[in-house]
C-alpha cells in the first residue's frame, strides 16, 4: 500500500481574460485561455497513525479551517465512517494574491493525492465537482491540461499550444480579487471571441487596467516588462508575464529585471508532468 505520494501544484497563466458579461447571482461571464506551468508548488501526503488530516505547516496569515487544502480534504472525505490520518506538507513557492493560481492548484492537487493515497477511486468528474466548489479555477488544474475557460471559467475546452517560454515578475503584493471585480470601473461586455480569433491577437485582460489604477507595484512591474517585451497581467494580479519562444530569450529578460523584482522564468505545458 502507498503510504506517501508528492506531487507538483502547478501554476498557471491566464493568456487573455476577458469580462463578457455579470450573472443575476453576482458570478461574472469570463473568457480565459489557462496556460499550466512546469514550475510550482510541491505538495506531500504521507499516511499517519492518528490525528486526521492535518498540515505540517501553517501559511502565514490563513488559518488553518480557512486553507483551501484542508476544505477540499475534508469535502473528498466527509463521507468516510472515519477521518482518515494524512499529514500534507506544502513546499510554496506561489506567491498568494498573485493570480498564478496557488490556492486552487493546491486544493486540487490534495484531492488527486488523496484520491490515489486513499484508494478511494474517484473519476475526474467527481474531482472536478468538488473542486468547482471550492474555486473556479479548481477543475482545471483537477484535469491537468492547458485549456480555453468559458463561463465562469468552468466550462473548459482543452488546447494543445506551441510550447512557449514565460518571463514572469512578482511585485510583492497582495490583490484582493474580491475589490477588482466590484470596482464600478471595471468593463463586464467584452464580446466574446472565438478560439481562432485568439490566436489572431488583440487580447487583453479586461482586470489589468483596474488593478494598475489601485496598486502601483503592479503598474511598475508592468511598465518595467514592457519596456523589454509585449507583457500582460495574469489573472486578477498580482503578477505580470511575457512570452518567448525559447528559454534562453526568456532568461535575458529575467536577468536584466532580476535586480529589482522577484522574477520566474517557467515553461509552458499542455500536460500537467506529474501525469
Amino acid at each position: 500500500m502507498t503510504r506517501r505520494i508528492s506531487l507538483l501544484s502547478p501554476a498557471k497563466l491566464n493568456l487573455f481574460l476577458h469580462v463578457t458579461g455579470q450573472r443575476e447571482d453576482g458570478y461574472h461571464e469570463l473568457q480565459t485561455l489557462f496556460q499550466l506551468l512546469h514550475w510550482g508548488d510541491q505538495i506531500t501526503l504521507e499516511l499517519a497513525d492518528a490525528g486526521g488530516i492535518t498540515l505540517a505547516q501553517q501559511l502565514d496569515g490563513v488559518l488553518e479551517r480557512d486553507n483551501l487544502i484542508i476544505k477540499a480534504a475534508r469535502r473528498l472525505t466527509g463521507h468516510l465512517t472515519e477521518e482518515p490520518n494524512v499529514v500534507i506538507h506544502l513546499e510554496k513557492n506561489i506567491p498568494m494574491g498573485a493570480g498564478l493560481g496557488g490556492g486552487s492548484s493546491n486544493a486540487a492537487t490534495a484531492l488527486l493525492g488523496l484520491n490515489t493515497l486513499l484508494g478511494l477511486d474517484r473519476s475526474l468528474d467527481e474531482l472536478a465537482e468538488i473542486g468547482a466548489s471550492l474555486g473556479a479555477d479548481v477543475p482545471v488544474f483537477i484535469y491537468g491540461k492547458t485549456a480555453w475557460a468559458e463561463g465562469i471559467g468552468d466550462q473548459l475546452t482543452p488546447l494543445e499550444l506551441p510550447v512557449r517560454w514565460y518571463t514572469i515578475l512578482c511585485p510583492g503584493c497582495h490583490v484582493s480579487t474580491q475589490t477588482v471585480f466590484t470596482a464600478p470601473e471595471l468593463t463586464r461586455d467584452t464580446p466574446p471571441i472565438t478560439i481562432p480569433a485568439f490566436f489572431e491577437g488583440g487580447v487583453r485582460n479586461d482586470l489589468q487596467s483596474v488593478v494598475t489604477a489601485r496598486y502601483p507595484e503592479v503598474r511598475n512591474a508592468l511598465v518595467s516588462l514592457q519596456k523589454l517585451a509585449p507583457a500582460m497581467m495574469t489573472g486578477s494580479g498580482a503578477c505580470v508575464f511575457s512570452s518567448f519562444e525559447n528559454e534562453a530569450a526568456a532568461r535575458r529578460v529575467a536577468a536584466e529585471l532580476a535586480p529589482r523584482f522577484d522574477v520566474v522564468v517557467a515553461k509552458g505545458v499542455n500536460h500537467h508532468p506529474d501525469r
